[in-house]
This record gives structure tokens, C-alpha cells and sequence, in this order.
């Protein structure tokens, strides 16, 4: 299997899903957008994950290669790859499968909990989810559901947290790969993003129960377990 990232700043990787992809022989390759590097070609890849970022979809000015990395993204989806999307990257998949992307009414930043929509019920890639889960945030923006796709999860101030395209599709604007190492890095570099407001936990409160990370990494095994075996 091998396994392509698109990552966007260099402060935000693939978390756990690196860890695992390791740990079962799986080969992962990068392209780093912030190094100006180009995406391959799709054939050569089973499996792409998109990462998140600080910059929004349509920041062509301050990030050019959002062109190419759109039309990437709308090349595997065609060639029937595996397609995973976390924040950034689910909103970009939104946009490439014609969905509007726009501003939430508030920020989640912390730990927030996510709903099982009753709709992925039937959707055997759902399977990873449970009906409720504890789940790490780090978001402004969200996004409409895309013709065709089946809604995965809300919560309790966004709508739309994920959803299924074609059964081989996953876009998620909550974080399952989250690592405490990871997770510091973000507050390191986005300090300014921290404000006081109802949805955005302090760094103390973010970093304070460890077992959290532990717990949504599970889910994402059990995620990446049930997407690869069910295709």
C-alpha cells in the first residue's frame, strides 16, 4: 500500500497515521506544498491523505499551489483512490466535489464531542465511528455536504463534520491523528488563534488528559483498518 500526504505547513503532519503506516510496512511519500514541491501523479498512489492548515481553500494569492493541489485531489477521487480529508483537507474536498465552503459561527478549538449522523448508519466505512465520541478540533471554517455524499457527524456547534463520497472518500474537519507532540506544535504556532470564546479551550485544558490522544489515535487505526479492508 502506498500511501501519499499533501501537507501544508510544517508544523502539521500525519500524526498517528505515520506511526501506523510504519508499523505495518506501508510506504508513505510527502508532498510538501510549502517547500513548492509538486504533487505525483495518481497512479502511483493508493491511498492519498490531505492535511490540515492555517490558510483557507481560497488563498490563491498567498498559496498559488492550492490550483494544483485541487486538481490533484479531483484526479484521484476520478481514478477511484482512496481519499482521505482532515480539516483543510476535508473542506478541500468539499470544494473540489462543488460544496460551498464558508465560516462557522464559531470557532472550535479543544475537545469537543461529535454525533454519528443516523445517515452513515448503512455505510460500512462508517463502521469506525461510534454512535458519540470525544474527538480533538481545530477549526473556523465548514462546509456543506457535496451532491451524492452521505453526512458522517456534527456536534454541537457544526453541522457538518464529515462525510462519505463514493465509499472511498473521507472527509473529516475534526482531528483523529492528533498526537500530544502534535497538538503542541499547533499551539505554538497559531498562540494568536487561542482567544477567550465559548469553543476554545486554553492550551492547559487542550494538553491536560493525555489519554485523550490515546483514545482518538484508536479511532483513527480503526478508521484507516476499516477504509484499506473494505477496499
Amino acid at each position: 500500500m502506498k500511501l501519499h500526504c499533501f501537507q501544508h505547513v510544517p508544523f502539521e503532519g500525519l500524526g498517528s497515521i505515520e506511526t501506523w503506516a510504519q508499523d505495518n510496512d506501508y510506504h508513505i511519500s510527502k508532498t510538501r506544498f510549502y517547500n513548492e514541491e509538486s504533487p505525483p501523479k495518481m497512479d502511483k498512489i493508493d491511498c492519498l491523505i490531505v492535511l490540515g492548515g492555517p490558510m483557507n481553500i481560497y488563498d490563491y494569492e498567498k498559496h498559488p499551489w492550492l490550483y494544483k493541489e485541487k486538481e490533484a485531489i479531483k484526479e484521484a477521487i476520478a481514478k477511484n483512490k482512496i481519499v482521505i480529508g482532515i480539516c483543510l483537507g476535508a473542506q478541500l474536498i468539499a470544494d473540489v466535489l462543488g460544496a460551498k465552503i464558508k465560516q462557522n459561527n464559531h470557532k472550535e478549538i479543544g475537545w469537543f464531542k461529535i454525533k454519528k449522523n443516523p445517515a452513515s448508519q448503512s455505510v460500512k466505512i462508517a463502521d469506525f465511528l461510534p454512535d458519540e465520541a470525544l474527538a480533538f478540533h481545530w477549526h473556523g471554517d465548514t462546509f456543506d455536504i457535496p451532491v451524492g455524499a452521505i453526512p458522517l457527524a456534527y456536534s454541537e456547534v457544526c453541522q457538518n463534520q464529515g462525510f462519505i463520497y463514493k465509499e472511498k472518500v473521507l472527509a473529516m474537519q475534526f482531528h483523529l491523528e492528533s498526537t500530544k507532540e502534535s497538538v503542541e506544535l499547533l499551539i505554538k504556532n497559531n498562540t494568536k488563534e487561542l482567544i477567550e470564546a465559548a469553543y476554545i479551550q486554553k492550551p492547559a485544558e487542550i494538553l491536560k488528559c493525555e489519554h485523550r490522544f490515546i483514545e482518538i489515535n484508536f479511532l483513527m487505526e480503526n478508521l484507516l483498518l476499516t477504509l484499506f479492508e473494505n477496499n
